[in-house]
This record gives C-alpha cells, structure tokens and sequence, in this order.
C-alpha cells in the first residue's frame, strides 16, 4: 500500500527578495507528515516562534507529538530541525549520521521502508539528504534546501558547493513526480 504525505505547515522566505545590506532575512521550513504503514513522520521539525503551531497542524491530523514515530532531518541548519525536541525522547531522529535512539546511533537503510527512500543529496550543505515517497500520486521528494522553493535554477548563496547543488537538484527531479521543497508549497515537476 503507498505512503501518504501531507504539508503540516507550509514554509516561506524572504532571502530571494532580500536587498543586501539593507533587509534581515526571516523565514520557515516547510514541515510535512509522512504516513507509511506503521511509520508516523514529521520531516523537518521547523523552529516556528509558537511550538503550538506544530502541535495544532498535528491536532488536525489527529496525531499528538507520541504518536509520531520518527522525525526526519533534511539536513543540519537550525531551521530545519530546532523543534525535534519537542517529541519524546524514545522517537527516533533519522538524519545524516544515522538512526538516533537516546543516545545511541545506528545506521540507516536508503529503503528505509517499501515505500520511503533515502538519498543523499549534498550542495546546499554537505550533510542534506532526500526522502524519496511512493504515494497513489507518484513520488514525492521532500528534499529541503535542495530546492528552497519551485524555482528550479535558482542560485543558493548558501550552499557549500553550487556544482554539488546542480546534480543533487537533477537527481532530485528525474526520480520526482512531486517535490516539496525546503521553503515552499509541493509542486509537480515539469517533465
């Protein structure tokens, strides 16, 4: 049976319309739940000002922060993952380095289920990674900063390595059918 995926909360920047020097960039990660049979996600936990705004998207949902299963990390940069703490401790964070349970780390499997894969996608930082999902629609890559919104060719003036960025972004949409992207709404890919 395919996994459903959903945007909790939708995210949005400024930096693409910032004038250097002059504007203080603000923005938020687009935060989504991923259900795969017994597997209950949050991908990218945010760092909203109002915890409560995670917790209400949860309530409609009908999910409390115990029943989520695991949380998925995109990649390092804060405001991607300062809200992982608010799920119980026991909830697995599956990030770059691995599975963690408490204290302990173990590695990761890129099929991490039948219908949830995991791809290493480096540019915008050295640690980014895609979960690729299998829906009734198709795939659908949740990729954060790979692509902070639909714009596909788009300069990152944040990445560690443009060049990296270019490829991880191609191999990000030749196997999508969707995207949901680090700082935008879920768009369909142009094929």
């Amino acid at each position: 049976m395919p996994a459903e995926v959903k945007i909790l909360i939708e995210g949005w920047t400024n930096a693409d319309s910032l004038e250097k020097g002059v504007d203080e960039e603000n923005d938020a990660c687009t935060t989504s739940l991923v259900r795969d049979g017994t597997i209950i996600a949050v991908v990218d936990p945010g760092i909203m000002d109002d915890k409560n705004t995670l917790i209400d998207a949860l309530k409609k949902e009908k999910l409390k922060l115990e029943d989520i299963t695991h949380v998925f990390l995109t990649h390092s940069h804060i405001d991607h993952y300062r809200n992982v703490g608010m799920f119980p401790a026991k909830t697995p964070v599956v990030e770059y380095w691995g599975v963690w349970s408490g204290n302990r780390v173990d590695d990761w499997d890129d099929n991490f289920s039948q219908n949830f894969k995991i791809i290493k996608t480096p540019g915008h930082s050295y640690d980014g990674l895609t979960f690729l999902i299998t829906t009734n629609s198709g795939k659908v890559a949740i990729c954060g900063d790979v692509l902070w919104k639909e714009k596909i060719d788009q300069v990152d003036e944040y990445a560690v390595d443009q060049d990296e960025l270019v490829v991880s972004r191609q191999k990000v949409l030749e196997v999508a059918d969707f995207v949901i992207p680090g700082h935008g709404k879920m768009f369909k890919v142009k094929k």
